[in-house]
């Protein structure tokens, strides 16, 4: 049987629209309302979102992590090793990009801003509402690096399983934390038939939001 070609696969967007008279002022509140939306959806990860880094060269890279939290006073926070690819990228550039996808409701969510390291009490109190194997695979992975097989990843975690006594708390690794993406721009993306989205954008001006409209 032949694979059809890419290009002939297309979908008509007609679920949604997306109007300036129907939005938020605020961004963190239409977030907040489309967010709750995809909840209902079922969907598998309704946390999980692209995070967009850059290196000090502008060579860019991408990759998916959960939402762990997200609000006005602090941002959209998410948590990795900070010897990670994006944790270095972020050191020495840190501006980044988030990416949510929904195809249920047949949106996008943009975000831009600059990026900040949490303190240690903060993943330190997300660290411990872990579960046990999640804190030990903290431990047991040097994230981004290379290692000779599977076999070496699985027997560190055995040998850390053991170490850790069962009946005992683990703590939070040092080279393991948390960032928070403070956002400077919006993007709230609707489809719409024959690829004439809707695009509303907030801007951050003097600390008020301004609201936009890009062509599709």
């Amino acid at each position: 049987m032949k694979s059809k070609k890419l290009s002939v696969f297309r979908k008509s967007y007609t679920k949604h629209s997306l109007l300036e008279s129907a939005v938020e002022l605020n961004p963190y509140a239409q977030f907040t309302l489309w967010f709750k939306e995809n909840l209902k959806t079922n969907t598998a990860e309704p946390n999980a979102m692209v995070l967009a880094t850059a290196d000090k060269e502008g060579r860019p890279s991408s990759r998916i992590v959960l939402l762990k939290e997200f609000g006005q006073l602090f941002g959209f926070r998410f948590f990795t090793n900070y010897h990670s690819r994006k944790a270095e990228e972020l050191k020495v550039n840190p501006r980044a990009s988030l990416l949510f996808y929904w195809p249920e409701l047949e949106r996008q969510v943009r975000l831009e801003g600059k990026v900040k390291k949490l303190s240690r009490s903060l993943s330190d109190e997300y660290f411990q509402s872990r579960p046990r194997g999640s804190q030990l695979g903290a431990w047991t992975s040097e994230q981004s690096k290379e290692i000779p097989n599977r076999q070496f990843l699985d027997e560190v975690n055995l040998q850390l399983n053991q170490y850790f006594k069962p009946n005992k708390s683990i703590p939070l690794p040092p080279f393991w934390g948390g960032f928070s993406l403070i956002p400077d721009y919006f993007e709230f993306w609707q489809g719409r038939e024959d690829r004439l989205h809707d695009r509303i954008i907030y801007r951050a001006h003097r600390k008020k939001w301004v609201i936009g409209r890009l062509a599709p």
